[in-house]
């Protein structure tokens, strides 16, 4: 696992946080540090304990573990301490449908000491003109900028945004990333959930890959990728009537770890020196290939690397 130094200045420390519900490990071993004025995205597939973190850390559930540190307070034993500094917008949040925009707000800023005015929060997140509108007459990415809102109604130092675009539309997906850049423009601290690998690599600072409740790779996205930079793929397109032995003897050399056709390509995994060592292979049976393309390591990559699992992708709405 990839670790980089600590940050400065942090403002949530999560040391060897556990929680279990019954026999079922939801957190097995977590440890993080978020540090003031950075997007800090927790990444991992469904199930792996990333809702449950960060409920712990809202002090929305109780750790059976370990220790919590939200702005140098305590939010299992001392909740009350981060009420007013953290906002928090939780995966599958609802309102109710005949509320309209404005009042949810106006209800919201209601329960903090300082609130934020609920017109400009409106207006800047564009939902002015959605102000009388009831919450089920919204579309998705509406609602999604009116749960932002909400989070950031008490004026939070800190702001949890949890699976914040499962659903929405490719562009509503964009806008609201968008948002979230500017509420980190502002000053505001986020903590950013979710399951998808452009969202993490588009917007985190820094992020944490968790899986079956563990930290399993931490660091930027750019650190990430580069963790195993002796790896590298490539496809490459060899002529019709190659002989079978030529592609067997590819399969055959140490460097190659996988080799795998796709389409009317095939592409190569393997050690730093796979590219020249399978050319050469290549030559040496008259086979010269037609065209050979470099691939870029992504996040998805590293993501299937240390989870084991499929990267998911936005399913957009029909």
């Amino acid at each position: 696992m990839t670790r980089p130094t600590r940050p400065a200045d942090p403002v949530i420390e999560i040391s060897h946080l556990r929680k279990t519900y019954g026999e079922k490990v939801a957190v097995a071993d977590v440890s993080l540090t978020v540090s003031r004025g950075e997007i800090f995205g927790i990444l991992g597939p469904n199930g792996a304990g990333k809702t449950t973190t960060v409920e712990t850390l809202a002090g929305l559930r109780q750790a059976d573990g370990g220790t919590v540190r939200v702005l140098g307070a305590d939010p299992q034993s001392h909740p009350e301490a981060i009420r007013d500094r953290l906002g928090i917008q939780l995966q599958e949040s609802r309102l109710p449908a005949k509320i309209r925009a404005r009042e949810a707000l106006e209800l919201y800023a209601s329960f903090y000491r300082d609130p934020a005015d609920p017109a400009e929060l409106l207006a800047m997140l564009g939902l002015t003109d959605k102000a009388e509108t009831a919450f089920k007459d919204l579309s998705g990415g509406q609602q999604q900028r009116l749960s932002i809102a909400l989070a950031l109604v008490g004026n939070p130092e800190i702001a949890v945004l949890d699976e914040l675009t499962t659903g929405l539309d490719p562009q509503a997906r964009r806008d609201t990333w968008a948002l979230i850049e500017r509420v980190r423009d502002s000053g505001v601290t986020i903590l950013l959930v979710t399951h998808f690998m452009d969202e993490a690599e588009r917007l985190a600072d820094r992020l944490a890959i968790i899986d079956d409740g563990r930290v399993v790779a931490e660091g930027t996205p750019t650190e990430l990728i580069a963790a195993r930079d002796d790896r590298r793929t490539f496809r490459m397109r060899l002529p019709e009537h190659t002989p079978a032995d030529a592609v067997a003897a590819v399969r055959d050399l140490p460097q190659v770890e996988a080799i795998t056709p796709i389409g009317d390509e095939y592409e190569v995994t393997g050690g730093h020196r796979v590219l020249p060592d399978v050319v050469i292979a290549l030559a040496h049976r008259d086979v010269v290939p037609g065209e050979i393309r470099t691939l870029t390591r992504s996040l998805e990559d590293v993501f299937v690397e240390v989870t084991g699992a499929p990267a998911e992708s936005q399913e957009v709405p029909a």
